[in-house]
């Protein structure tokens, strides 16, 4: 169990995949754009 086990976090971040263990991180509406430092207006 460890880098080679699909079913670890671990495991999951060596093969750059998501699942249960590794959720994707959300990005908010309305968020900071990082690249140009604007924020988006509705």
């Amino acid at each position: 169990m460890g880098k080679g086990d699909r079913k670890t976090r671990r495991g999951k971040i060596i093969k750059g995949t998501y699942g249960v263990r590794r959720p994707r991180k959300r990005v908010k509406k309305g968020a900071v754009n990082t690249s140009s430092g604007k924020t988006k207006e509705k």
